[in-house]
């Protein structure tokens, strides 16, 4: 299937490894110049030895967005140098191991800032640009934990300031989606289940607990197992694309069938 993204600017936030990097290497095989930021150099170097540097027009940048100025730093130098993006995929987020709900509000502030207040600052310098050229693509990565809740008690594990947050994301994806749609910027939000992504939470309990992943999965999936990396990311390159241009803040679970 022709996508029609070829030759277009891809900008990926926190898409160095597991998930992240899995989005980056299809936008990478469709054909796309690719931006990858994220904190770690040492994953941003093992992705570039995988997709290639330069020679491929793909750019890694090494940056901590949590520190106050650092989004619009790094953007603006990105601007700068390539004019902009067609499109953005914020992959950035976690519960920052916060998971007490009676935390400080400075906490849940945190973990705000780390899922969503990051992605605006973006937002804010890349899509009048997109307006300005009448097209563009913005693809937030929610979580089906954002409906759902999913209790800190939760045998399972579970983070209710994340979950609040990534609920804080689909409101802002309907409302801007539907503000930009007329202006050929569409933006939506893929909500992933359980993913064994590489360093994070489902990941390691296979190794650490693998009978808690049996009694996850014969409890809530559907489906009868973890989603891979490269099933998110497949849907995630798909809405970026021409064949996804009805599409706009649109929340898409994607989770095995989660009960």
């Amino acid at each position: 299937m022709n996508l029609g993204i070829s030759g277009r600017r891809v900008l990926i936030v926190g898409g160095s490894k597991g998930l992240g990097g899995q989005i980056s290497e299809c936008f990478n095989n469709e054909g796309c110049n690719v931006t990858i930021i994220a904190r770690r150099a040492e994953y941003l170097e093992r992705l570039e030895q995988r997709i290639g540097g330069d020679k491929n027009n793909n750019t890694f940048i090494s940056a901590d967005l949590l520190q106050p100025g650092e989004p619009e730093k790094v953007i603006n130098s990105l601007v700068k140098k390539f004019g902009g993006y067609d499109i953005v995929v914020h992959n950035l987020g976690g519960a920052l191991g916060v998971k007490d709900i009676f935390s400080s509000a400075d906490e849940w502030l945190d973990v705000w800032k780390f899922n969503v207040g990051i992605s605006i600052e973006i937002n804010n310098i890349l899509i009048p640009i997109m307006v300005r050229n009448g097209w563009g693509r913005v693809i937030h990565m929610s979580s089906i934990s954002s409906t759902i809740g999913e209790p800190s008690v939760h045998e399972f594990g579970g983070a209710i300031p994340y979950a609040a947050s990534k609920a804080y994301i689909n409101s802002y994806v309907q409302g801007i989606g539907r503000e930009l749609a007329s202006k050929n910027v569409l933006v939506n939000a893929v909500l992933p289940g359980a993913i064994k992504s590489e360093g994070k939470y489902w990941d390691k309990m296979t190794l650490n607990n693998p009978k808690l992943v049996e009694k996850f999965i014969s409890r809530h999936s559907s489906i009868g197992r973890l989603a891979e990396p490269e099933e998110i990311a497949s849907l995630v390159v798909f809405f970026a694309s021409e064949r996804a241009a009805y599409a706009a803040g649109s929340l898409v679970p994607i989770d095995g069938g989660r009960f």
